[in-house]
């Protein structure tokens, strides 16, 4: 998948909680989101909030769909809330390979 699919697709599916996300849509996604946060960020403090709430929902359930395609539920996402160890743990589960029961949809 490439960025501009991935992108295109995790927008699509912007509140779309169910199905599954690859490594790369995940990525890449963001990629894009940091990169434009960044950007925006020197441009104008209000513009990156706009940006950065904008694309809060597409994050949560871009996030919810990679977990789902590692074999989790997307409420493993409540572990990002304790600092430095939850955000390892997060990143760990996102980075894995695809894998899990076909249906971890919940």
């Amino acid at each position: 998948m490439t960025f501009q699919e991935s992108i295109q697709v995790c927008f699509n599916k912007y509140a779309d909680f169910t199905g599954r996300a690859s490594r790369p849509e995940f990525w890449w996604f963001m990629l894009f989101i940091f990169g434009g946060s960044l950007v925006l960020s020197y441009v104008s403090f209000w513009l990156n909030l706009l940006f950065v709430l904008g694309t809060l929902l597409p994050q949560v359930a871009a996030a919810t769909r990679r977990l789902h395609d590692t074999g989790r539920s997307g409420w493993w996402q409540l572990i990002g809330l304790i600092p430095v160890i939850g955000w390892i743990v997060m990143i760990v589960f996102l980075a894995q390979e695809s894998g899990g029961n076909q249906s971890a949809s919940t």
